[in-house]
This record gives C-alpha cells, structure tokens and sequence, in this order.
C-alpha cells in the first residue's frame, strides 16, 4: 500500500475558466492541504479537515506559501537554450544569425543530452512542471528532450522539427524524411510514461507544400498526437509566406489545405490573424499559444488576448525560449499583463494564474490530467513563496487580499519564489 503525503500551506484552485466564468471560480483557501498518493491528487480541503481524515499521512507544512498546479509552457524551443537573450534582429534574420548555427550542433547526441539537462534544470527551477517543445531536424535532439524528461518523471511534449528549404545545409530534410523520421520517433516515444509527441513542421516558409502534406497525413493517422508550429508572428514573415505561396487565401491557409489545422493543432504566435483566420481557428477548435516576452523582445506585435477569449478561442501562454527571454512563466504572465495593458485591458490576476496552468493544459488538451489541484490530477505541483526578495515582501504585507498578495510575485518574481517543486507529488528537492 502507497503512503499518503499531505502537504499544507495556502492553496490556489479553479473550477471554471476566470475569462468566460468570472475571478469567483478561483477558490482560494489560507490554510488548505493536498492529499496525495500514488501519484495523483487525492484530496483537496482544509488542512485541518484532512489531517483528521488522514491522520497516518506524512506531512509538509509551508506554512504562508501558495500550492498551486505546476506551471504548463505550451510552447518553447530547448535547442535555444543556450543562446537566449541573444541581442537584437527581426525574426527572420534572428533565425539565421543565431538560431540555425546553434541548432545545427544537435546532431551531436552529446550536445543535445548536455542542453537538455540543463534545460530541465532551468524549468523546473521555476516551478515550470510542463514542457512543449519543438526539438531540432535532428532525431537525436528528440531522443536527448524525452530520455531527459523521461528520467525525471516528467509529462513533456515535443517533436522533431521538420524543414525542406530556407535553413542551411545540415538543417534541412525532404517531405519523405520528414514523415518518415517523425513515425518513426512518434511510434518510439509517444505514450511512453508521460511523454507526448507532436508533429513539428517549424512554419510553412520553411516546408514545401510536399512536405506540409506528408505531415498532414502523417497527423491524419495519429489524431491523438498534438501538431505544433508557428502563425502569423511578424509582418514580414507574413509577406514572405504570400511569396512563397501565392495561391493560398492567407497564411493559415498554407496549414489548412494540408490537413494541418484542428483539435490538436498548435499555433504560436498568431498576432496578425486576418477575420477568416480567427473564425476558421475558433471553428476548428485550434489552440493559440501566447509568447509575449518572445513577442517583445523580437518586436513581433501585441497579442490580442482580449478580443480573442471575449470570440472564445483557447489559448495558452509559453516562454517561447530562446526568443522568448525567460524561463520563468512568473515573467511570462508579467508580459502578459504588460502586453494585454498596451491593448487597453488589464488582465486580473486570477486570469494570469489560470493562463499559465489550467489554461495552457487545456490548450494542450490535457486538461483532464494537469493543471488543476482537484482529485484524480497528477500531482505535479509549484509552491511559491510571496516573499521572496524585499521588493516583493513589503509589497505583499500590505495585501488585504491573495490577489495584492499574489500579483507581486507575479510582476516582479523570478526562480527564488520556488519554493518547491512536485512531480507526480514528490518533492525535486529530495
């Protein structure tokens, strides 16, 4: 028989979606507990109640801290790691300057197995239990993401990513290798433990026609894979696609004639929707992935989070490192909020925390399993101090509220407010 653990401190839940239901589906409780056992969340409630339910459950009391659901990134890129926060450029020649140089090392198993470590390092260092990544051309950049996250017990989704023109030799496949390497790594890692994968054409500048199909057919014979790319994230990069083809409606459409859009279906970015691509996304029940740091830091545009969930679109939010410039999903709802306020709304903070946990597991279509301090969901688990650094301290302890007390740490926290970390309940920390 399994111990029971019981963990106590201030606990964060939701149990309904803050954009459509309201900030009063947040239930917060200043002395709760979390039972688990096995793996999963067993319990929720008062810290008193269940420790006289469980009186033989071993205990963790944080006291103050905030037990939340681990934080889920819907959408990164771990070959960047090593050269995030490399200065200045537009995407296009962001991507040739510094990106393709350093993904073209990820045919050394070595190298990948080095950066995939470190990248496990970094997220889980700030609370971030889920991962989505696009990996490299190279399988063994594939084997290195899901053989690290696998060690560590992790629920993690990424693919290989697949180009056939535009990126230098050494980074480029053909449609048939495309399809068939992505087979073969989807019939070696996926549903294996906790692992996912997902088809990864990079965005249509960089796949034929020929090849956007093959994927699209090879997603056809796998709907339960998710399919990963990138939409829409800069003017120039939307001129590029109406060159390279013409005959498409609008970007979308490049996706859409090859069976690449859906339930499943993951688009980064999508700043600079057209009316026909919002409704044929909503209509198909596509998610979109919010990147803001990515977004500013390469001066992409202004996500229009408002207007999209006021239309009911499902979205999550993601690092996008290394475009993105921060592993912490504490910065990344930081620039949530920031870019959303540039568009004349102000997202509450109950609205961040759910983007960044419930709401990106429903984007991923896990949310029957992840993102949610309710029985029966793996127990991956963040606990945050809220007052972490000085700054943030004298801040909280005027709160009169969680959300005066929790939106500090949100705007200015960083990798010292994790206090801990879960995974399938048990603490990194040893």
């Amino acid at each position: 028989m399994t111990k029971e653990t019981l963990i106590i401190g201030q606990t964060l839940a939701f149990d309904g979606d803050p954009f459509q239901d309201g900030i009063g589906v947040a239930q917060h409780n200043a002395r709760g507990g979390v039972l688990i056992e096995a793996g999963l969340i067993t319990a929720t409630g008062t810290a008193d109640d269940l420790r006289r339910a469980h009186p033989e459950a071993t205990v963790t009391d944080y006291g103050d801290a905030l037990i939340l659901p681990g934080f889920v990134d819907a959408h990164a890129h771990f070959p960047q790691t090593a050269m995030i926060a490399s200065w200045g450029k537009r995407l296009i020649d962001w991507l040739n300057g510094y990106t393709f140089p350093e993904e073209m090392r990820f045919e050394d198993p070595a190298y990948a197995a080095e950066i995939a470590k470190t990248y496990f390092d970094l997220t889980l260092s700030n609370g971030t239990t889920t991962t989505t990544s696009f990996c490299t051309i190279h399988p063994e950049s594939v084997d290195a993401y899901f053989a690290e996250a696998q060690s560590r017990g992790l629920r993690a989704i990424a693919g290989k990513t697949c180009m056939d023109r535009n990126a230098p030799d050494g980074l480029t496949d053909t449609a048939q290798s495309a399809y068939d390497d992505s087979k073969r790594l989807l019939m070696k890692w996926h549903g294996q433990d906790r692992l996912i994968y997902a088809i990864t054409p990079r965005f249509s500048p960089t796949s034929t026609r020929e090849q956007l199909t093959a994927l699209g057919s090879l997603w056809a014979e796998h709907p339960d894979c998710p399919m990963q790319t990138h939409l829409s994230e800069q003017s120039e990069e939307i001129a590029w696609v109406h060159d390279l083809f013409p005959e498409a409606r609008d970007y979308l459409d490049t996706y859409e004639t090859a069976g690449l859009i859906g339930p499943g279906a993951l688009f980064g970015h999508a700043i600079h929707l057209t009316d026909r691509e919002r409704a044929r996304l909503k209509e198909t029940d596509a998610s979109l992935i919010h990147c803001p740091t990515s977004n500013t830091f390469i001066g992409s545009g202004l996500f229009d989070m408002d207007g999209l969930m006021r239309d009911g679109h499902t979205i999550g939010l993601a690092t996008d490192t290394g475009g993105g410039s921060s592993f912490s999903m504490l910065r990344t709802m930081a620039a949530a909020y920031e870019v959303a306020q540039l568009r004349g709304r102000a997202l509450h903070p109950a609205e961040l925390m759910w983007l960044a946990t419930a709401g990106s597991a429903k984007a991923l279509r896990l949310q029957d399993k992840i993102g949610t301090l309710a029985p029966g969901f793996e127990a991956d688990l963040v606990v945050l101090d809220l007052a972490s650094t000085p700054a943030i301290a004298q801040r909280a302890q005027r709160a009169k509220t969680i959300w005066e007390a929790v939106f500090p740490t949100i705007m200015m926290g960083d990798d010292r407010a994790i206090r801990d970390v879960r995974i399938c309940g048990r603490s990194i920390a040893g």
